[in-house]
């Protein structure tokens, strides 16, 4: 029984067991982030459907990077980089959705929208959204590493396959086209 080499194994590894803290650590920051104000009342993560989102989205990717850890004790090696590497493709996708929707959220809750008469709530709810920026800080690094893992997956994948080859051709024609070429020198 032969074993393939697998050069990025051990980067690869530490970059799924990097986003497992990361996701969960950014989920933590937001699911637990309200502020209450005695004027404007209470701001809560739940309020804010980008918010949701991207709660949502670090539990399924921070619970994919577990699985995918787990994974290589499947027998089938070709598929299971195969499934790996669609996985890591969906999970980067993901977090991008995700961390851009919460992005927007806390720009407009820093700075505002004056065309639509949306004003700034941050110098009312300050920490809130100070917890909000560091989770989508977060997020932004856990994303960093699916790009990472989803080139390391690409490569892996796709180094099973030969590059193209050179057309070669043979037919008739070539020959009296290269008969003229000669001709014409």
């Amino acid at each position: 029984m032969t074993t393939r080499r697998r050069p990025f194994k051990v980067p690869e590894m530490a970059l799924r067991v990097c986003v497992i803290p990361l996701a969960l650590a950014s989920l933590w920051e937001m699911a637990t982030n309200k502020q209450a104000d005695d004027t404007y009342g209470e701001i809560s993560f739940s309020n804010l459907s980008g918010f949701k989102y991207l709660v949502c989205i670090n539990a399924v990717t921070a619970a994919y990077s577990v699985a995918s850890i787990l994974m290589p004790s499947f027998k089938s090696r070709a598929r299971y980089d195969w499934l790996i590497f669609l996985l890591d493709q969906a999970a980067a996708y993901l977090l991008v959705t995700s961390c851009s929707a919460a992005a927007e959220l806390v720009y407009l809750a820093r700075e505002g929208d004056r065309e639509v008469s949306w004003g700034e709530v941050c110098s009312y709810f300050g920490r809130f959204c100070g917890r909000a920026t560091v989770s989508v800080a977060l997020q932004a690094a856990a994303l960093l590493c699916f790009v990472a893992l989803s080139l390391v997956s690409a490569f892996r994948v796709f180094r099973e396959f030969d590059g193209p080859a050179a057309h070669v051709d043979c037919s008739e024609d070539s020959d009296s086209k290269q008969a003229q070429e000669q001709g014409a020198r």
